[in-house]
């Protein structure tokens, strides 16, 4: 192996990964690894073409197909555009997996490394995320909570609120697949459905077309997960409960990938039918029958939040 993957392995917080650097290998000859190497911090295509040794026209001709990989990335700025690499690993999966005419060895690599090394690497990040990187969202479309939803945890002032909106296909599922699950759904809000537009990996979504697709996705038992901020985030996952990368957290018990939303289901008990369609539609084990009252109850600690269960609730008992 070259040792420009595996420093551009290295780059992405992934230096004992057999696999990453096989990743960049596929998507890169040696002059772009170069070129990505220098691309940090961002830099013009001169500045690039000086740290990287190579010509400026080749460099000029290197940075749209890069680009299109998911590999490089534009700083626009007023006094021009600027280009940096692909800053970690979590944004390499999600640019390279989506990528128009991928090279065929691409997305099995990517699978071998979520089945061989994703609940490992993810357990290290865990031990040094300050907080949560992503949040579930709980559903907002199909079901009216009792106590207020704040607008950053509500979806339909999410895509209404936003400048642009655009929808690409899921890297996860992109990936893996055997869910069966819809592909096109992970909706990408302001500059990142610029970008997803730009790139040609993403189409154009109007809200209502948005709010339509959020509904769907709910039907589906797809749990909405976005960015662990207050304000609105720049993207809403839609997630399955096979493919998903975000659940890694659940499996590794440390939970810390993903944060909870603010609700928690609660059964009633008079209402309760005992039809188990909740069970099935949880991601979590949060929820088991008590066999001798035969209705459903709810494991609070491992809750997520996220309303699939009260969607499917034919007696309105969650």
């Amino acid at each position: 192996m070259t040792d420009v993957y595996q420093q551009l392995a290295e780059a992405v917080g992934a230096p004992d990964s057999p696999t990453i650097p096989r990743i960049f290998q596929v998507l890169a000859d040696e002059a772009e690894a170069r070129l990505l190497l220098a691309a940090s911090p961002p830099a013009t295509v001169e500045e690039l073409a000086e740290r990287s040794g190579l010509d400026a026209g080749e460099v000029e001709r290197m940075i749209d197909p890069l680009f299109t990989k998911g590999l490089l990335f534009k700083s626009k700025k007023p006094d021009g555009v600027r280009y940096y690499r692909v800053r970690h690993l979590m944004q390499l999966h999600d640019s390279t997996a989506v990528a128009l005419d991928p090279p065929a060895d691409l997305l099995p690599l990517w699978k071998r490394f979520m089945d061989e090394e994703w609940d490992d690497f993810s357990r290290k990040l865990e031990e040094i995320l300050p907080a949560s990187v992503l949040r579930v969202v709980p559903v907002g479309v199909t079901i009216e909570p009792e106590s207020r939803v704040l607008g950053f945890e509500d979806v339909r002032a999410m895509v209404t609120e936003a400048g642009s909106l655009a929808v690409t296909r899921c890297s996860c599922r992109a990936i893996d697949g055997a869910c069966g699950k819809p592909l096109e759904v992970c909706i990408q809000l302001d500059r990142a459905a610029d970008y997803a537009l730009e790139r040609g990996t993403g189409r154009p979504l109007s809200a209502d077309e948005a709010i339509e697709m959020l509904e769907m996705c709910e039907r589906e038992g797809l749990v909405h997960v976005a960015e662990n901020k207050r304000s609105r985030g720049l993207v809403i996952c839609n997630c399955c409960k096979d493919c998903c990368v975000n659940w890694a957290s659940v499996r590794t018990g440390l939970g810390k990938f993903a944060a909870p939303s603010r609700f928690r289901a609660a059964v009633d008990a008079d209402a309760c039918n005992g039809c188990e369609d909740c069970l099935e539609r949880c991601f979590f084990d949060a929820l088991e029958m008590d066999e001798d009252a035969r209705v459903a109850k709810v494991h609070d600690e491992r809750c997520m939040g996220c309303g699939l269960c009260q969607i499917a609730c034919d007696p309105v008992a969650i």
